[in-house]
């Protein structure tokens, strides 16, 4: 059984990392949203129906990517910049290279150095989570 207040609590301590952040969701290998954190006073863009059904097709997109890593290296993060924001997916993949879950963020489209706090804020705290993240899976 999941441990939803794990994945709840991994949300918001994402969510605190950098001001530019604006909204954190992680969901299992089938897109289905386990926990959320928003920046406090966002508007959101989407709603949460509409977050669910992106989630679904997020984690579709990183099954397909997952499949390419053993030839072409491990996959960090990929990104899209919307015109109103940028967001970030990170794959999260077990021992077999299985996709476990996805983790999806937004930035504010101004932010320049999205790159930098993704590889130095918030991929090291899902190194440092990970064990637990995987442990967690039912």
């Amino acid at each position: 059984m999941t441990d939803n207040n794990l994945f709840k609590r991994f949300c918001d301590k994402v969510v605190t990392l950098d001001k530019s952040i604006r909204f954190i969701g992680i969901a299992d290998g089938h897109g289905r949203l386990l926990a959320t954190a928003e920046r406090k006073g966002i508007i959101p863009l989407l709603n949460m129906q509409e977050t669910e059904q992106y989630a679904i097709t997020a984690a579709t997109r990183q099954y397909t990517r997952v499949r390419w890593q053993q030839l072409l290296g491990k996959i960090f993060y990929t990104c899209s910049h919307y015109d109103k924001l940028l967001r970030v997916t990170i794959p999260i993949t077990d021992e077999h290279n299985h996709l476990r879950y996805v983790i999806i963020f937004t930035f504010d489209v101004d932010t320049e150095n999205f790159h930098d706090i993704t590889m130095k804020k918030i991929i090291p705290l899902i190194r440092r989570n990970r064990k637990k993240l995987l442990e967690s899976a039912a």
